[in-house]
């Protein structure tokens, strides 16, 4: 509308003609006729954002403007995103159209058109492109749903993918990939529960437990028991309705893990890598009191235990015996009463196995192993039947250390019977001295220290020692069977260090009394070890000689 146009009253000519309306409306005076048909002929196609109100009115640079208006609504909205368009985008937009269709019935109520313009065919042309930018946000609202779609599949291709990675890696170091596969399922599951993705998800989940409880599937039980552990914690966090049979799938894999974990472990020594199976096995008895696993766990250690008592008369007899140890360990913590009722069997076999052990040690000439696994014996197990026989063995070994011809057979488990011959110790050194003997009697004695006694050359010691009348050497008389002895003298308290001890054998016969004298050796002044004599092996006529060099 041109503000500066006027019109005035329009009076009929002489001939009664009505003259043509003018070509823009009147800035005053009442519209002209049909204005409201004619405004509503402007306004409705303007709605359609396609500018025709204005085209209509000859308005082209207006029209130019609704073009613009919706080229940046489409270039904005196209491609289909699932976000769909910017709501400042669209409301800026929808704003455009009411001011364009308010502005277009504005011009068009005050402005009577002439020619082949027909308002009321303009209104229907308007009511019908109307459809166009409906049906337009309806195919959009269709793409925008479909990209959605193949969003919400890209997600769930994106935890696919996870599953995937972390399915070729330890659990240990996979379990946060798992977790993070598990969010996007769970998300699409809860959050889009319509969508294509959300209907794919019982499916993934399956594939999911699936490569989570792979080391089950393979049969490597420990190895199982931390995922499936993991799988059976997740209706916790996860609806169970989501996970369907799924959430309470891992129970009996679990049990069965724990069980075929715990019993392969049984025996082994809890402090190391692998456990002793003690801890499975109690997660199994406490976790699922009532399965089948669980009733499997006592007879398994039952049958374990005497299995390794049986292993006691076979070549390993210590490894049996610790082996044993490490089952009555296990059975007394696991909290089941009748697991722990196990201990006992297991005890008595270990006292079994340390005798079997110190013996086995013997004869295998570890010597000093042997004694140490037998004094123990004997100190721990005092009223067992077998603790003399134990404290004998612990002696010939101690003296087989340093005389291996002491060790090659086992001292005699009776005392043989026959006639006793007498051999008398005296204690020419002052110092305390130990003697252990072992041959057809295996035994001890100590001779007290020799008050007054001194320590001699060695060309003095065979010459001197023992031989003063007038002295009272501290005496041990020992009645020995016939037979093959060996001897270890062991200097003890009144001592230096630089006092050794001293190890001997002999032969005793039947009818002589046999005598022997210990005594020390000064070592010369060079620090030279001078060596013994071999010693005299005779009837009390001529003494059996005994003694130590330093």
């Amino acid at each position: 509308m041109e503000s500066g146009d006027r019109y005035g009253v329009a009076g009929y000519g002489a001939d009664g003609a009505v003259p043509p309306p003018p070509s823009h409306a009147p800035s005053v005076g009442p519209p002209p006729p049909g204005a409201s048909l004619r405004a509503a002929a402007a306004a409705l196609p303007n709605l359609t954002g396609l500018g025709l109100g204005y085209a209509l009115l000859g308005r082209w640079g207006r029209a130019a403007v609704c073009w613009g208006a919706t080229a940046v609504l489409l270039w904005v909205a196209l491609p289909a995103d699932p976000d769909g368009v910017p709501a400042g985008v669209l409301v800026g937009y929808l704003l455009v159209l009411m001011l364009a269709a308010v502005d277009g019935g504005r011009i068009a109520r005050r402005t009577a058109v002439g020619g082949a313009w027909r308002p009321g065919l303009a209104v229907g042309l308007g009511v019908v492109l109307l459809a166009v930018p409906a049906g337009g946000a309806a195919v959009y609202g269709s793409a925008r749903d479909e990209a959605r779609e193949q969003m919400l599949l890209e997600r769930l291709e994106a935890g696919d993918e996870r599953v995937a990675t972390a399915s070729r890696q330890p659990f240990g170091t996979a379990k946060g990939e798992y977790g993070k596969a598990l969010d996007v399922y769970r998300a699409l599951g809860d959050d889009h529960p319509g969508s294509r993705a959300a209907k794919l998800v019982p499916d993934r989940l399956k594939a999911y437990y699936d490569a989570v409880s792979a080391p089950y599937a393979k049969k490597l039980h420990c190895e199982a028991v931390a995922p499936l552990t993991y799988l059976r914690t997740l209706p916790d966090s996860v609806d169970k309705k989501l996970l369907g049979d799924l959430a309470a799938w891992p129970d009996t894999p679990l049990a069965e893990s724990l069980y075929a974990c715990g019993v392969s472990r049984l025996g082994g020594a809890g402090g190391g890598s692998g456990g002793d199976g003690g801890d499975e096995l109690g997660e199994l008895l406490r976790t699922f009191p009532e399965s089948a696993s669980a009733r499997r766990v006592a007879p398994a250690i039952d049958e374990r235990i005497k299995d390794q008592v049986a292993a006691l008369k076979g070549a390993e007899p210590c490894t049996a015996t610790e082996v044993l140890r490490g089952l009555g360990a296990t059975a007394s913590r696991l909290p089941a009463d009748s697991v722990k009722t196990l201990r006992a069997d297991a005890d008595k076999g270990v006292v079994d196995g340390v005798y079997a052990c110190g013996v086995d040690q013997f004869e295998d000439e570890k010597f000093g192993a042997a004694r140490t696994t037998l004094t123990d014996f004997a100190r721990t197990y005092k009223s067992d039947g077998r603790a003399r026989q134990a404290r004998n063995i612990a002696i010939a070994a101690e003296i087989a250390d340093d005389r291996p011809a002491a060790g090659k057979r086992l001292p005699p488990s009776k005392r043989p019977g026959g006639a006793r011959m007498e051999l008398v110790i005296s204690n020419d050194a002052p110092n305390t001295v130990e003697v252990l003997y072992t041959g057809p009697v295996t035994g001890t004695v100590t001779l007290k220290a020799c008050a007054g006694c001194e320590r001699y050359s060695a060309s003095e010691g065979p010459r001197r020692a023992c031989k003063a009348s007038s002295r009272n050497y501290p005496k041990a008389r020992l009645h020995l069977p016939a037979g093959e002895y060996h001897f270890l003298y062991k200097h003890g308290t009144g001592a230096t260090a630089r006092v050794d001890s001293y190890s001997s054998g002999t032969k005793v016969q039947p009818g002589y009394t046999y005598t022997s004298c210990t005594y020390v050796i000064e070592r010369s002044p060079f620090d030279l070890d001078l060596p013994l004599l071999p010693d005299p092996v005779q009837p009390a006529l001529s003494p059996w000689g005994a003694g130590s060099s330093r």
